[in-house]
């Protein structure tokens, strides 16, 4: 099952896809999936079973919903302090050519790999431990809260200050903390977790300000589990034509690290188990334009599809909305 949020004026509603795409089916009395999951944990029923229960007999234009550009992130929080985003990278092995060429680099002497490889060859060694057990750490960065949510078909902001704005093509995972501290994976959705390549390619230092971009996930929610191999396409158009389009890979047959590693290094911190919170967790990149150089521009849109998922992620590149210049502090 997959779910779909969007709003018509004040009115928030909830939807399931029907099979053909073409419409979506109400859920009654939920105007947003994140009550919807708090009641399902509350009332120890799976949020399938929750949303079966209470879907209406009425349907709801897709089409039109997205041309209103109506649509919402697939999982919110009223509170956008307690929305929180954070992710994963160093994560993906990428095509059979890409691991070939990674094998043969990571065979060298550790005393000769960069930083970044060695945390990559650490994962490939020990991020899917056994059933029990805890693999290695992944590399890990913060991107912010929900302010830095962008809906589906919505712009994802160039700033003034950037030096780059580039996609990254990703799974999330979307949870929820219950009343005792439990994290509930709600499920999982599309991601452009959107970074500053140049900036970071400076630098790898610069990665945590690389990251402090905006983001977009959706438009669909995918309940359940994450299948193992996870096949998808991914575009970058300008004035209607692709200038770069690719395949990409993911779940945990093409991940270094398995899905429940990452979950535990992410909320082994007790601050990330905080009850009512709303979690938004990047996989890591499984592809991206800046992986053949190609650098977007403002008017350029970004496609994110993948099987099972449902409508592909859209967003437009738009323009920096202020000036940039010194930010001055006030002393009190």
């Amino acid at each position: 099952m997959r779910l779909v949020q969007w709003h018509e004026g004040e009115t928030r509603r909830v939807g399931v896809p029907s099979e053909d795409g073409r419409s979506l089916q109400p859920v009654q009395d939920a105007d947003s999936v994140y009550r919807l999951a708090v009641e399902a944990i509350r009332g120890r029923h799976t949020l399938e079973q929750l949303v079966r229960g209470r879907l209406s007999s009425q349907s709801v234009s897709y089409d039109e919903v997205m041309s209103g550009q109506r649509l919402l992130p697939p999982l919110d929080h009223p509170d956008v302090a307690r929305w929180l985003v954070t992710g994963t990278g160093l994560s993906h092995l990428g095509s059979a050519a890409a691991r070939d060429s990674m094998h043969a680099k990571l065979s060298q002497d550790e005393a000769q790999l960069t930083d970044s490889m060695k945390m990559f060859k650490w994962g490939v060694e020990g991020g899917k431990p056994r059933a029990g057990q805890i693999g290695v750490q992944p590399e890990w960065f913060y991107k912010g809260d929900g302010r830095c949510v962008v809906a589906p078909g919505q712009a994802l902001e160039l700033p003034a200050y950037a030096l780059d704005g580039g996609d990254e093509v990703e799974i999330v995972g979307l949870y929820v903390i219950g009343d005792d501290g439990t994290p509930w994976r709600v499920g999982f959705a599309l991601g452009n977790e959107y970074s500053d390549h140049v900036m970071e390619r400076q630098n790898y230092l610069y990665l945590a300000h690389s990251k402090l971009r905006q983001c977009s996930y959706g438009p669909e929610l995918l309940l359940g589990a994450l299948p193992a191999n996870v096949t998808g396409e991914a575009r970058l158009t300008r004035n209607g034509e692709a200038i770069w389009n690719e395949s990409w890979l993911s779940g945990d047959d093409n991940m270094a690290h398995s899905i429940t590693n990452l979950e535990h290094h992410h909320f082994k911190y007790a601050d990330f188990r905080r009850p009512g919170d709303v979690h938004v967790h990047f996989f890591g990149a499984a592809t991206g334009s800046f992986t053949k150089n190609v650098k977007a521009k403002v008017g350029d849109l970004f496609e994110i599809e993948a099987q099972g998922f449902g409508r592909p992620l859209r967003n437009p590149l738009g323009a920096a909305r202020r000036h940039y210049g010194p930010v001055s502090v006030k002393p009190l």
